[in-house]
């Protein structure tokens, strides 16, 4: 269980709080206003924003070091290095330093033929499309089998159908995995897509995930204005 104990951020006149927890195992949307904190609550529990307050997984304390956190994170930008094969970057999940044992190089190989890049591990990411680049830090992002899933808005330059492909390819991957998954959208669609709840970040509150269904169809006056 991921428990957001009493945080509080405050980064000059921004405020947010958060006071809730998310299951093992849970698919949560994180949606609001532009501004409102949505990349900074990931930010937070990715271990890369300062705050007040404790951030648990599994009742203890997640540790300063965001690289020694039980979290993933997959940005917009994808964070490919273009000087770098698709599986270097991938290998980079593993292995900064690139020198990989026999079956570290299998599971590189295993992630890419995964996420449908079989055969183009070689690629640098100039000569991959927008779509297979996406895929690459998403095969990064499963080969370090983090128990904590966050994606911040990773295929919204996708077209709809393309990012409608890699949402159900998440949802597969977090399902054969048992991930906890944070995926901040823009898109309401998405979180009907992938997420059974979803948390409402605005007025400077992350308000506790609620069954996404209901909160859409039914939306207090703060989700309701954001809507339209």
């Amino acid at each position: 269980m991921l428990r957001l104990e009493d945080m509080k951020i405050t980064q000059g006149g921004f405020h947010l709080r958060a006071d809730f927890e998310v299951s093992q195992g849970a698919r949560v949307a994180v949606i609001g206003p532009s501004g409102a904190g949505k990349s900074t609550l990931l930010g937070a529990i990715a271990g890369f924003v300062p705050h007040a307050g404790r951030i648990t997984w599994r009742g203890d304390p997640l540790a300063k070091d965001p690289g020694a956190r039980p979290v993933s994170i997959l940005f917009q930008d994808n964070n490919l290095f273009p000087h770098l094969s698709a599986a270097e970057n991938v290998a980079l999940g593993l292995k900064p330093s690139l020198r990989l044992s026999a079956p570290e190089r299998a599971r590189v190989h295993d992630a890419l033929a995964r996420v449908g890049l079989d055969g183009m591990g070689n690629r640098r990411p100039a000569e991959l499309s927008g779509g297979q680049q996406s895929r690459v830090a998403l095969a990064r992002t499963l080969i370090r089998a983090r128990p904590l899933l966050l994606l911040d808005e990773p295929f919204a330059a996708l077209g709809p159908a393309l990012k409608a492909e890699m949402l159900a390819l998440v949802a597969e991957i977090v399902a054969e995995t048992g991930a906890t998954l944070l995926m901040v959208s823009h898109d309401v669609a998405d979180a009907r897509a992938i997420c059974d709840e979803t948390s409402l970040v605005a007025g400077g509150v992350a308000h506790a995930p609620q069954p996404t269904g209901a909160l859409l169809d039914d939306p207090p006056p703060e989700l309701r204005a954001y809507l339209g």
